[in-house]
């Protein structure tokens, strides 16, 4: 799906962030394909479960939702991996 994109619209995946509220198949999508990834908290995936020690998966950002991440730079938190 990715390298559709990039032939289609001639955009570099390394300019590409997957938004998704859900670790194990958004911000896994993301990573797996060499996106960026944004974790938004408005939908299935809690930031207990996020900061969780049992959780693999860790997007490069996370926020509260997507208005949040484009009001400020501070309202998304930058996840350390």
């Amino acid at each position: 799906m990715i390298e559709y994109l990039e032939s289609k619209y001639g955009v570099d995946r390394k300019r590409i962030c997957m938004v998704g509220d859900r670790l194990d198949t958004d911000v896994l999508f993301g990573t797996d394909n060499g996106l960026k990834s944004l974790l938004v908290l408005s939908g299935v995936t809690t930031e207990e479960k996020l900061l969780s020690p049992e959780n693999a998966i860790t997007p490069d950002y996370y926020a509260d939702d997507i208005n949040s991440f484009f009001q400020t730079e501070e309202s998304a938190v930058e996840s350390s991996a």
